[in-house]
């Protein structure tokens, strides 16, 4: 796995070697073993290259075209594995082609050179790519289709500047570091800022399954693939006609996932997903499984090394483990340095722990990342079932049920019950779309209201519900399936996996999102995806003798960490000294407002601990790469 950078001068000057060298080397973490940068007058490109195939200098990155005349051909930056590249390759091969290395990134090349921009076609896998046609004078962009690789860009009429990572477009000097307060409302709300916006004015990201074109001075962004709509319901449909084909179809995408010139493992959590893809990858690994777990101390609710463990046990995995304390809470600036961003997503701490202990073991890691958005996985897939027939209840028997859950104290556990019902009752009186974003947003209508100083004018439940076609016939469930893998996965989970993997030089496969698993899938009937309130039903059975049924069947349990005990215990004072030092009035927030939310969460009046640790994000973001005239690592 690489980072990649450039730089594409539209007003003709030449690419100053020295920033684009800056921009590289603020990658360095994405590609230890092997950097460099090629300028080519208007155009100049750079690679950080964690080496996975090819470990010989053939592989280098940026490559260029096989004839080796990079001034007069074609040069590639670029980040990802292209997983069916072997059978690329000879076709390739059979039609002309000639290779000087075992690089996939030389096929992806000949591609181009074969089928122009309808190469992206042909490439399944994870990737971003920037392809510099010199004869043509074209600059290409492009995402992998669900975006597991990032890549944003600047863009000005006089050059176009890109990354994998945003501090490395910050290190060109023309590139503004310019808050982008109007989006404030969505990033509270959301937890995240949805792409293609960013935290930075004039900052954007490239959205998965699109490229952008720079030709003639013209600059082109447009979809090469959209997502399949999952398929509603249907009485008829039969579990046993699809299995088979999911099995096939899943044991191959974690298969092909397994190609790599190093030593790969996989991350282990216990639940059904991470266990399923270990036991797929034991069937075709001639030695046992690395397989890694992360747990907490001092809060059972949140820690399933046992499950993990257990999985092992059964499946003979070579297994490690380790222990998350509350001192984890000194990453954060580190974390925030990786992301660019502020982020709510406090599970990025254990997976930058389990993929840096990880990285002493292995290079690549496969994950159980989009099991739940494949198969609707989510409770709350079922929730917003339940509250249709929660709606029907007469009036005076809802007021009274949130008269009384509104009452209740909020836990800091993982299944904090009160919490729970309170976000249930509140949401159900909402249409579907803004009931399901109310259970998932951190600040509602209300505590936005309350918190925020005036800056944002953007409404982010008319946000949410632009995503939903009214007049979409299908299930809803079904709708909020292509909700999820188009806005909280690439937006969330894959952000978190990708920069949490990357800071620890790690490379991280996730075989759920195969693409053409996920078109077989898509076309599932959704009622055997959730069978009332039963979720993932058909991944359920795909996995039966696989694995034992106690760990198919136990409760989804996911990532979290228990940052709302810790803001209520161990780190108490640290919200406090961070959030209330003069330096965080930055006319975002009123402070007497931050102050009341951190009062609520310490008398355990409310359960705040997520949004407490986005407001520490935000504050921590502004220390590092707004406020200082200079950026560097915490």
């Amino acid at each position: 796995m690489c980072g990649l950078c450039g730089i594409l001068n539209r007003d003709g000057a030449p690419v100053p070697h020295d920033v684009l060298a800056a921009m590289n080397a603020l990658l360095v973490h994405r590609g230890p073993d092997q950097g460099r940068e090629i300028v080519e007058g208007v155009c100049g490109l750079a690679n950080r290259r964690l080496a996975i195939l090819d470990l010989s200098p053939s592989g280098a990155l940026p490559m260029c075209s096989s004839d080796g005349a990079s001034a007069a051909g074609i040069t590639m930056a670029y980040n990802g594995e292209v997983y069916n590249f072997p059978d690329l390759r000879r076709t390739l091969e059979a039609q002309g082609e000639t290779f000087h290395s075992t690089s996939d990134a030389e096929a992806v090349i000949a591609l181009y050179r074969r089928h122009g921009l309808d190469f992206l076609a042909h490439l399944r896998g994870m990737f971003a790519l920037a392809l510099w046609d010199a004869p043509n004078q074209t600059l290409v962009l492009a995402r992998d289709r669900l975006g597991k690789k990032p890549l944003y860009y600047y863009l000005d009429d006089h050059r176009l500047v890109f990354a994998s990572e945003i501090k490395a477009l910050l290190a060109h000097p023309d590139v503004p570091r310019t808050p982008a307060r109007a989006t404030l409302p969505l990033l509270l709300a959301y937890g995240y800022l949805p792409a293609p916006q960013t935290a930075f004015e004039g900052i954007r990201m490239l959205p998965p399954g699109h490229a952008l074109v720079v030709r003639d001075g013209t600059v082109t962004e447009s979809a090469y693939w959209t997502p399949p709509h999952a398929a509603s319901s249907d009485p008829a449909a039969r579990a046993e006609d699809w299995l088979d084909a999911v099995r096939d179809k899943l044991d191959e995408a974690v298969r092909i996932r397994l190609l790599s010139d190093v030593p790969l493992g996989a991350f282990l959590s216990g639940g059904l997903d991470s266990s399923l893809i270990v036991a797929l990858m034991a069937r075709h690994m001639s030695e046992p499984v690395k397989t890694f777990a992360i747990g907490f101390t001092g809060e059972s609710s949140f820690d399933e090394t046992a499950y993990a463990r257990r999985v092992a046990d059964l499946l003979g995995t070579d297994h490690h483990e380790f222990i998350v304390e509350p001192d984890a809470i000194d990453l954060l600036p580190f974390l925030v340095w990786h992301h660019d961003q502020p982020f709510a997503d406090s599970s990025a701490i254990p997976t930058y722990l389990v993929s840096k202990h990880t990285r002493d073991h292995v290079t690549v890691a496969l994950t159980g990342d989009g099991g739940d958005e494949l198969f609707a996985g989510y409770e709350r897939f079922y929730a917003a079932t339940l509250a249709v027939r929660y709606r029907r209840l007469p009036g005076v028997v809802r007021g009274s049920v949130a008269a009384a859950v509104g009452l209740l104290p909020e836990a800091t556990s993982y299944r904090g019950v009160s919490q729970r019902a309170r976000r249930f009752v509140n949401g159900a009186a909402l249409p579907p779309a803004l009931a399901y974003f109310d259970w998932v947003r951190l600040f509602d209508d209300a505590l936005l209201a309350d918190v925020l100083a005036g800056q944002g004018d953007v409404d982010p439940g008319a946000d949410f519900a632009s995503h939903f076609d009214p007049h979409d016939p299908r299930d809803f469930t079904a709708q909020l399936l292509d909700v999820n893998l188009t806005t909280y996965l690439p937006d969330d989970l894959l952000i978190k996996t990708d920069r949490s993997s990357m800071a620890a030089s790690l490379e991280a496969r996730a075989p759920f999102l195969d693409h053409e698993l996920l078109e077989l899938v898509a076309r599932i009937p959704v009622n055997l995806k959730l069978r009332g309130s039963t979720t993932k039903y058909l991944l359920k059975e795909a996995a039966r003798g696989l694995l034992p049924d106690d760990i198919i069947d136990r409760q989804k349990h996911g990532f979290g960490v228990p940052v709302g005990r810790w803001f209520r215990e161990d780190l108490r004072d640290y919200a406090r000294e961070i959030l209330l030092d003069s330096r965080a009035d930055r006319g975002y927030f009123r402070p007497d407002a931050v102050s009341t939310l951190l009062d609520e969460h310490a008398s355990g009046q409310r359960n705040h601990g997520q949004r407490i640790w986005l407001l520490l994000t935000l504050e921590w973001w502004h220390r590092l790469f707004i406020d200082p005239p200079v950026l560097s690592a915490p």
